[in-house]
């Protein structure tokens, strides 16, 4: 099915199962532990052997020489692979650095080698006593440091590096009201609760990955290319993962090392990353350097708006592209968006949940509050008086397919009690804290993909849904079955819904906040096409039946579409393709984050008191899992502003808080109240499910909230993350904590 006019009136929008608030399908299973995660197949591969990745102990260099004999004949050991004998290896194309390293060395704790035995612990105990030569070299560690030599990365996603409009530099000159500041964010890690993990096994010259991947269809094409074998010999399955954020989008160390290992041992491997490997041997977020100007005039009217951002990869990576919001959100006659890319040696950087609008707005949220307080501009009222209804680029010609902005700071302003927020800072205490409110913009580019799927009908009227999509603790598994039982016209209970095999029909897969939406019209097309083999068989016109209780109806006429599909059953499957309604309009997602805080008057420790958030992403497609998935990523951007923070050692080029002991993330009792309001939208230039992704919106905007109600409490204004106790004192002098 192609999606190139907008949706008109279909089953969906009868809203009896999509669109209503149900609990996850797999939740049982996984409370019960009978949800098996690639590390625990043991019915696929009983007879498991285990192995432990070896990673670098330099940052860049090579490996002069490898001694493996202690290791060989420690108790247990099976096989051990090394670059040596690993044979001859390609790179996928959505890996920077190999995964496999040796002779030549790319980044800190890049495996190297890995070590096969009968058991976990003589697997790890055997690795310590491999003993590796390095010669080392000197490496680029510091992205302050590496800025002047920044180039312009090549156009990926995130479309172009730089974009300008109108004149921007004279725009800003004669600006009545001008804020100019810079502004930081730090590496941080994915932390993802289980680890990158696989079982793998062959039979004859046939590969199956049991995985944690977030994009089956990318990992077969991955995997065939880094062991240079078709695809059609790769399957991967993975159909429980337990959380992802991005890190867990591409083939890692973890899949091919097990592939290798299973192979050299003639049995199936396991192996897992462990928790301190994971932030320097996988993939993270990179840190950025961020200078804003904006001009305005004396009514905080943008007339000027320009965002310039650094980060730094391995050779060959990409940029976090944290100037993208800043193309779309505001107003503004003369523009200027420019992103520079510093070749760092540090481990690979690559997409973290919602990659670019995450980190971008954590800067540009702040600069609009400085904006406000400039002009005397309530902080609400300026986002208002700068909403545009279409692309500021490119000009009314490319409005917005939906944009509910304005309402959503009006909503979520009234619901958190913003009118009670006194606007000098540090003038309100509660006890020993300072207590302040702040706020900021959400908004995430609404993405889509091509997702495909099938749908199954038995004589008894169950139905069965298989696509290679993924549910990464999201709820895609209910979200299907939603989709399904609404356009068939049977109870959710009726459906059965397949994930994460590659033996599927490809899907979009879980990332980009593309993922529900995408694979929901996948699975919609694909019920078009068994409706329409349904209402064929039943002699009735396609567009005129209707299917409800179990039955395809027209007129007084119906049958039992158990009935319909007989004994052997009936199948359908089709896709769906995007057409140019994402070029002809903007389509992205917004939202208003409120947040309240205490600061400690002695200590400056800062405590989040409540948040508040009102949202617009089209039809939201399960009400119960989306608030979740906007609380927890709420909560993660609570971890940005106050916590998270991947340490570089500048000396020998690695991440030092690597595990979740010095890594801080927060927990349930550092924000005792989150409130969410959805507003009701449908987006038809969206998808036939007029729906939007949201899983990755809620982080969008949170942290600088957090850092404007920081402000207002205290009168420190801070732009550098994460916004720790130390940086809070060593401004105190003159402020309300003096």
């Amino acid at each position: 099915m192609k999606f190139d006019t907008p949706a008109t009136t279909n089953p969906i929008d009868r809203g009896r199962v999509v669109g209503v608030a149900h609990d996850r399908i797999d939740g049982p299973a996984k409370v019960a532990g009978t949800a098996p995660y690639a590390y625990e197949r043991h019915d696929a591969a009983p007879q498991a052997a285990y192995g432990w990745i070896v990673g670098s102990a330099i940052a860049k260099g090579k490996i002069d020489a490898m001694d493996l004999r202690a290791a060989q004949s420690a108790p247990g050991v099976l096989a051990i692979v090394t670059h040596q004998n690993a044979g001859p290896l390609g790179k996928g194309a959505r890996n920077t650095a190999h995964l496999l390293g040796g002779p030549i060395i790319e980044h800190y704790d890049q495996a190297v080698a890995l070590v096969i035995a009968d058991s976990f612990e003589n697997a790890r105990d055997a690795a310590r006593l491999l003993r590796i030569d390095y010669s080392p070299e000197k490496g680029r560690y510091d992205l302050a440091a590496e800025r002047g030599h920044a180039t312009v990365p090549k156009e990926g996603f995130g479309g172009p590096a730089d974009t300008a409009a109108g004149n921007f530099e004279a725009g800003f000159a004669r600006a009545a009201v001008k804020v100019d500041q810079s502004y930081t964010t730090p590496d941080q890690s994915h932390a993802m609760m289980e680890p990158h993990a696989t079982t793998a096994a062959w039979d004859g010259d046939r590969l199956t990955l049991w995985t944690s991947n977030q994009m089956v269809a990318w990992a077969v094409e991955d995997m065939a290319a880094t062991l240079k074998i078709p695809k059609d010999k790769i399957r991967v399955v993975t159909p429980y993962i337990g959380g992802g954020f991005g890190g867990k989008l591409f083939l890692r160390a973890d899949a091919l090392l097990a592939a290798l290992g299973a192979r050299a041992a003639g049995r199936p491997v396991k192996v897992a990353l462990a928790r301190p490997q994971i932030p320097n041997n996988t993939t993270h977020r990179a840190a950025t350097i961020q200078r804003i100007r904006i001009g305005a005039d004396r009514d905080g009217i943008i007339g000027a708006i320009g965002h310039e951002v650094w980060s730094g990869d391995l050779p060959g990576g990409g940029p976090e592209v944290a100037a993208q919001q800043t193309r779309l959100l505001y107003r503004g006659t003369d523009r200027l968006t420019a992103h520079r890319l510093a070749e760092l040696d540090l481990p690979e950087a690559n997409a973290m949940r919602a990659p670019g609008e995450a980190v971008g707005l954590l800067a540009l949220e702040i600069a609009m509050d400085e904006l406000a307080e400039a002009t005397g501009v309530d902080p609400v009222e300026l986002r208002i008086r700068n909403d545009v209804q279409y692309d500021p680029e490119a000009g009314p010609q490319r409005p917005f397919s939906s944009r509910k902005f304005v309402e959503c700071l009006r909503q979520g302003a009234e619901r958190f009690g913003w009118e009670r927020r006194v606007p000098q800072p540090g003038r309100v205490r509660d006890g020993r804290w300072l207590v302040g409110m702040g706020m900021a913009a959400a908004f995430r580019n609404n993405l889509v993909a091509k997702s495909g799927a099938r749908v199954g009908i038995d004589g008894r009227g169950h139905v069965v849904v298989e696509t290679d999509m993924t549910d990464i603790g999201t709820g895609s598994y209910t979200i299907l079955a939603q989709t399904a039982a609404e356009m068939l016209g049977v109870p959710i209970e009726a459906v059965t819904v397949r994930l994460g095999d590659s033996l599927f029909p490809k899907s979009a897969g879980s990332g980009g906040q593309f993922g529900a939406n995408s694979a929901t019209a996948g699975l919609y097309a694909a019920c078009v096409a068994l409706r329409e083999k349904l209402a064929a068989k039943a002699g009735f016109p396609a567009n005129e039946a209707v299917f409800e209780d179990g039955l395809v109806r027209l007129g007084n006429q119906s049958q039992p579409i158990g009935a319909l599909a007989g004994e052997e059953g009936m199948w359908a499957e089709d896709r769906i393709e995007f057409g140019k309604l994402t070029q002809d309009y903007a389509q992205a997602t917004f939202g208003a984050h409120f947040c309240e805080v205490g600061v400690d008057i002695d200590t400056a420790e800062v405590r989040v008191r409540r948040m508040g958030g009102a949202f617009a992403a089209g039809r939201i497609l399960n009400p119960k899992s989306a608030r979740s998935q906007v609380i927890g990523a709420m909560t993660m951007g609570v971890g940005a502003a106050l916590m998270e923070e991947l340490h570089v050692d500048k000396r020998f080029g690695f991440f030092v808080n690597h595990d979740m002991a010095e890594y801080l993330v927060p927990v349930h009792a550092d924000i005792p109240e989150q409130d969410v309001l959805f507003l009701d939208e449908l987006d038809d230039k969206s998808s036939p499910m007029k729906a939007k992704g949201v899983g990755e919106l809620g982080i969008c905007g949170a942290g600088a909230a957090v850092a404007n109600a920081i402000y207002n409490a205290t009168g420190i204004r801070l732009r550098d993350y994460p916004l720790t106790i130390d940086k809070l004192l060593a401004q105190r002098e003159g402020s309300a904590l003096a």
